[in-house]
């Protein structure tokens, strides 16, 4: 199979590309370098410190005597997306290209209107280039769970069918998104669906939940296959940044309570979740919901496995939430689809925290404790943030 990765430098693009380059498809990538720019743009880096882009695709070759050809550009340019899919010509598009930061999007009007822009726009081009250059492409589309926000009901995978009145009908489950970010995400959703509607495409859409690890079996060939590690208040995910925060002999700060409840699935597991999408195509004019997850923890649930995986005793501390979100809540997901097509989970255990720990203690100069504070307030419209640089082009 013929997989274009889009967003292909980024923590999860990258080992998804040399996952499936070793499973035997050819495999191309693409990237704008705009994560790395906002590392400059946040003073923060990767914990693991990772080569650039060309340089990975070199070694990979030297490593598996396998070609990842590189295109460089932006998706929400219309003639480079449909330049690279005509030039390609991919039987799957996997799409991890967009700013998937819910804090960044909330640290003031540029962010959150960038962060539209970028991930909504890029999305509708990706469709336009798939229709008018070959509507039989399938796209698999990274998505996230927080879409759904915490229903007090059951999360059903994507549709639910309603009674009103007394009439039935299978529709799309209601959002309640908890920041910009996670609205652009459901504004593809709504494009994607109105494409394969009425242009008769097809997509795969992966809610997925909070990805945690940083090891895949392709990426630990080499030191320099490596991906990258957040662990900063603006990028890092909960179980990641728990993780950097014990090695350092940091606090690990919950947001309120912690009863904040999610799903959460290894590294690993993505990207089995993304070949059994690309293996298991959806029909013609179908739009598909995955929620792609192992597992739901609160978020005080995960400081207390790291508390227990780690040889010291780390203090966790509570703080203000920034976010405006439940403290506790309901939840729920229905996630069985990526089962049925024979997934075979990674369920989180001391080892696997053990494992994440073990790498960040090798790099632990590289973290930077300030990193670790929650800047971002969602109550404000503007945060004055600590930056060393400037971005957002657009």
């Amino acid at each position: 199979m013929r997989i274009l990765v889009l967003g292909g430098d980024g923590y999860l693009g990258w080992p998804t590309a040399l996952h499936l380059s070793s499973r035997g498809h050819d495999v191309a990538v693409v990237d704008n370098f705009a994560r790395r720019e906002y590392d400059l743009e946040m003073g923060v880096d990767s914990i693991v410190p990772i080569a650039g882009l060309q340089r990975r695709c070199d070694v990979w070759r030297e490593v598996s005597g396998i070609e990842v050809p590189c295109y460089v550009g932006d998706l929400v340019d219309p003639d480079f997306t449909h330049r690279v899919i005509r030039e390609f010509r991919p039987d799957t598009v996997v799409h991890f290209a967009e700013q998937r930061s819910a804090p960044y999007s909330m640290i003031d009007q540029k962010h959150a209107v960038y962060t539209q822009v970028n991930n909504v726009v890029n999305t509708l081009n990706v469709l336009y280039a798939i229709a008018e250059i070959d509507p039989s492409i399938h796209l698999v589309k990274l998505g996230t769970m927080g879409e759904y926000g915490t229903p007090n009901i059951d999360i059903e995978e994507g549709f639910l069918e309603v009674t009103h009145k007394g009439r039935t009908d299978i529709l799309p489950f209601p959002k309640q998104p908890h920041s910009f970010y996670h609205l652009s995400k459901v504004h593809d959703t709504h494009n994607i669906t109105f494409a394969c509607r009425v242009w008769g495409l097809r997509s795969t859409d992966l809610h997925q939940g909070v990805v945690y690890g940083q090891e895949t079996p392709e990426t630990a060939q080499h030191p320099e296959l490596a991906t990258r590690l957040d662990y900063d208040g603006v990028f890092g995910t909960v179980i990641n940044r728990f993780c950097a925060q014990a090695v350092v002999g940091h606090p690990i700060t919950v947001y309120g309570k912690g009863g904040q409840t999610r799903g959460m699935l290894d590294i690993r597991d993505t990207l089995a979740c993304v070949e059994l999408a690309c293996l298991n195509p959806a029909d013609q004019g179908e739009y598909r919901v995955f929620n792609q997850f192992t597992e739901s923890f609160s978020v005080l649930d995960v400081a207390h496995m790291v508390v227990e995986a780690f040889s010291g005793s780390p203090e966790i501390v509570h703080l203000d939430s920034p976010r405006v979100e439940k403290d506790e809540h309901y939840y729920n997901a229905i996630h069985t689809k990526f089962l049925d097509l024979g997934l075979q989970p990674h369920l989180m255990s001391a080892e696997t925290l053990a494992s994440i720990m073990e790498v960040i203690a090798q790099f632990k100069d590289r973290v930077d404790p300030r990193a670790f504070e929650a800047t971002v307030n969602w109550r404000h419209t503007t945060n004055h943030l600590p930056t060393s640089g400037t971005l957002l082009p657009r």
